[in-house]
């Protein structure tokens, strides 16, 4: 029993030495499936949606991470592919303790929210510096904005439905609906209740009340 607990901490020990992010996740769980180079990684990134997800719009994030998690033993080089005329295509392999560290990001995610910094909620906290009518007429762009994108979550749902995909890889994008709709409907709220002066301030009414 005493060994099981050592051996158990000595490997949570080095799952936390491997840097967490959704990038190196996607990227454990993809060499979980069978050993890949990083070209088809950013393929199945693509075909998959998981750019919805996912940050990669700078194509060195994945490199990056790639080399990041080899270096600290996570994953390894399986073998290397003539390329014709380019770099050889380095295919790479997950490793035991790669694989340990890819469960455990995913069960505390799955099970303990994080404490995101996110910019909607950081600039909403300094309202008070604009006007109700510009924060009325900033918070409809940003509704037409979401609703942009919500459209595009629907179509994206709608053709993983016609295909005839498991609900279990659609439910990122299922996810990512209901929530831009509770956001599109508490910001509407807000909306409606500076049209209604139910929800109005100004900085001389702010800074009579601090002093």
């Amino acid at each position: 029993m005493t060994r099981h607990i050592i051996n158990s901490n000595i490997i949570t020990m080095k799952n936390n030495m491997i840097k967490k992010s959704p990038v190196a996740l996607a990227i454990l769980c993809f060499l979980i499936e069978e050993p890949m180079h990083p070209y088809r990684m950013q393929q199945l990134i693509k075909e998959r949606g998981k750019d919805e997800v996912i940050n990669v719009r700078h194509r060195t994030s994945i490199y990056q991470t790639i080399d990041r998690l080899h270096r600290d033993g996570a994953i390894a080089i399986q073998e290397k592919k003539k390329n014709e005329g380019r770099p050889d295509l380095i295919v790479y392999e997950i490793t035991d303790l790669g694989r340990n560290a890819a469960y455990s990001w995913i069960r505390k995610m799955i099970s303990t929210p994080a404490q995101e910094f996110l910019e909607f909620p950081a600039a909403v906290s300094f309202l008070a510096l604009l006007t109700p009518e510009d924060v009325a007429l900033l918070f409809q762009q940003r509704v037409s904005a979401l609703e942009k994108t919500l459209s595009h979550l629907e179509d994206q749902f709608q053709k993983g439905a016609s295909l005839d995909l498991p609900r279990l890889f659609l439910l990122e994008t299922e996810y990512q609906q209901k929530v831009l709709a509770a956001e599109m409907e508490w910001i509407q709220s807000i909306i409606e209740d500076i049209h209604a002066k139910k929800l109005k301030w100004s900085m001389e009414e702010l800074r009579e009340k601090e002093n």
